[in-house]
């Protein structure tokens, strides 16, 4: 959030500086992104195509669909000797039949033998149909006059990297996806014949959802009036024809040079000192109780007070909490903690049709059943017979590295009544070096498992991670949901379908 504030005043000083003046003068602010939306309702039969970034984050835990990565894939590896790719159209009813096949079986999709020309056109029609441009409605007007004022050229890339610090951090990850993709289309261009700019003619009108006759109309229709009332004319003005050529030549500049644009300057980093973030940091094993407030000092007695006290959480049941509307049956809240810390703490919890020892077990070791984006884990160091400390490491959407967590985890099944719990935080360890792209850190993550009753038990989770590298808007808007739905598919493992003849008793 840091970063943004100062990425702001950079962009405004440059705009302000190189911005033909008018009466109103060039005036921003930090974008909210908080406009009321379209209901959830109008996408419910959807599943990729003009459904919003956000709903495909808070469904899949990233923002873009699998099936448009895999066509990203697949384009790679058989569309950059394609000549003209991306330009020459497809077929159109092919076309149809893929997006027909995206949205009722996107778990089944496989584009293997499939043209790459009608490929390539179904995803340019994805990043068409969204409902808001990917560059969003409130930076492209912006993304458009760096190019059209008087800004040199030397100050283009940092003026862009400052804007692209202000985007929704889904939109920034998808932008960063699709450039890194063209950047490999366009690296085959004596093959293929799409250069940089060539590619960005094909792809500015849908990023920044230019009208018919060239001008950014963002979030408008082509057939949406202008101020006096009047439809767009055929032939577009002097006005909207250079705004056309500045998203194409922003485009394919942001596809030349995407390794510098989604890389935060040194000198915006070196402005301030960001103190704070010590709260958050793992520490060492054995310093866990003296750092985090344990009366004795050791990480024993630490875990322990992490125990007990999730087991008067427990009774308290949400009190002090801010209920979310249930997701799929999993009740949600969270409550902001006063550890100066900005990041919320997360509560999920549903019933699962199955004792809690079993649960703790699929939990404790079975996480790469009910965790999908899990790619590597292994125990680190075994420290009695209920705590060690573990390495896992989670996937995260294609190129953005993948997030690297290492833990202290301590488990009990002999609680009162027949619960069990486990708590974990995050330590240092010598003998676990990084192997993912990014060092995340759990500040806490809190299962208990209750009996029910019936051979049910209740589930609750409570989690506060830090993945690193997106602001606290991200969390506040999708976390919640990417929680509830891993409490969803650890409780679906213990659904038995009622498929096959009756059984006579």
């Amino acid at each position: 959030m840091i970063l943004r504030k100062l990425s702001l005043l950079r962009l405004t000083a440059l705009m302000e500086k190189y911005t033909v003046s008018h009466r109103s003068g060039w005036s921003w602010m930090v974008p909210r992104f908080r406009k009321r939306g379209k209901s959830q309702e109008l996408y419910k039969d959807r599943n990729i195509f003009g459904v919003p970034l956000l709903q495909n984050l808070r469904q899949s835990g990233q923002p873009l669909p699998q099936t448009i990565l895999y066509a990203m894939r697949y384009l790679r590896k058989v569309g950059t000797d394609a000549v003209g790719i991306f330009r020459k159209p497809g077929v159109r009813s092919r076309i149809q039949q893929l997006k027909k096949q995206n949205e009722s079986e996107p778990d089944s999709i496989n584009y293997d033998d499939m043209m790459a020309y009608d490929v390539a056109d179904m995803l340019k029609q994805y990043f068409r149909e969204l409902p808001e441009p990917l560059m969003t409605a409130k930076l492209s007007e912006t993304f458009i006059n760096i190019f059209t004022s008087q800004m040199p050229k030397e100050l283009r890339i940092p003026c862009m990297q400052a804007a692209i610090m202000l985007m929704p951090d889904e939109n920034r990850e998808v932008l960063q996806s699709l450039l890194l993709f063209l950047t490999d289309i366009a690296a085959n261009s004596q093959e293929n014949q799409m250069t940089a700019y060539n590619l960005a003619v094909c792809f500015a009108p849908s990023l920044f959802q230019l009208n018919v006759s060239g001008s950014a109309t963002v979030g408008r229709s082509p057939q949406t009036p202008r101020r006096g009332g009047k439809l767009s004319p055929g032939k577009p003005d002097q006005k909207e024809l250079l705004a056309n050529v500045a998203a194409n030549e922003c485009m394919a500049l942001m596809i030349r040079e995407v390794k510098k644009l989604f890389m935060v300057p040194e000198e915006l980093l070196a402005k301030y000192n960001f103190s704070y973030m010590d709260r958050g940091e793992a520490v060492l094993l054995e310093e866990l109780g003296r750092k985090r407030g344990s009366t004795s000092g050791d990480y024993h007695s630490y875990l322990e007070t992490c125990i007990q006290g999730l087991l008067k959480e427990s009774r308290e049941k949400f009190k002090g909490w801010v209920t979310c509307t249930p997701l799929d049956e999993v009740e949600v809240a969270y409550k902001k903690v006063g550890d100066g810390h900005p990041l919320r703490l997360w509560k999920c919890s549903a019933e699962i049709e199955g004792p809690p020892h079993d649960i703790l077990q699929r939990v404790l070791r079975e996480r790469h059943l009910w965790d999908e984006d899990l790619l590597k884990w292994r125990v680190v160091e075994s420290l009695d017979n209920n705590s060690e400390v573990f390495q896992y490491v989670v996937n995260s959407m294609a190129p953005h590295p993948s997030r690297d967590y290492c833990v202290v985890r301590s488990w009990r099944t002999n609680l009162p009544k027949g619960a069990c719990v486990l708590v974990s935080t995050s330590v240092e360890h010598d003998d676990a070096p990084l192997i993912g792209g990014v060092r995340g850190t759990v500040l806490a993550s809190r299962f208990l498992i209750e009996p029910s009753g019936s051979g049910k038990s209740r589930l609750t989770y409570i989690c506060r991670i830090d993945t690193k590298g997106r602001t606290t808007e991200w969390y506040n808007k999708a976390y919640g949901h990417i929680v509830a739905g891993l409490i969803g598919r650890i409780r679906t493992m213990y659904q038995h379908g009622a498929d096959g003849p009756e059984t006579k008793v």
